[in-house]
């Protein structure tokens, strides 16, 4: 059986690199939902280092963050399509 267009293989993945590096975010606010949603899956869990490429002390603080703003009610803890 023949394809009409030819497989793309990578032998190479993408390196992925971590945002608040890249950007020189160096405080991640717990104030600010909109931002934080970008880490979080659409059932409000949040997205684990090997998936976003965040370094480890950046995916601790982020993790911090993201549940003090659950804490005091700017995110929801659980829901069926958060974006």
């Amino acid at each position: 059986m023949r394809f009409l267009t030819p497989f793309d293989v990578k032998t190479k993945p993408e390196k992925k690199y971590c945002f608040f590096l890249k950007n020189k975010i160096k405080y991640i606010d717990y104030k600010n939902p909109k931002f934080l949603i970008k880490f979080l899956n659409e059932r409000g869990e949040i997205l684990p280092r090997r998936i976003t490429g965040t370094s480890k002390k950046f995916q601790k603080r982020l993790t911090k963050a993201i549940k003090r703003c659950k804490q005091i009610g700017l995110l929801p803890y659980i829901t069926d399509r958060l974006r």
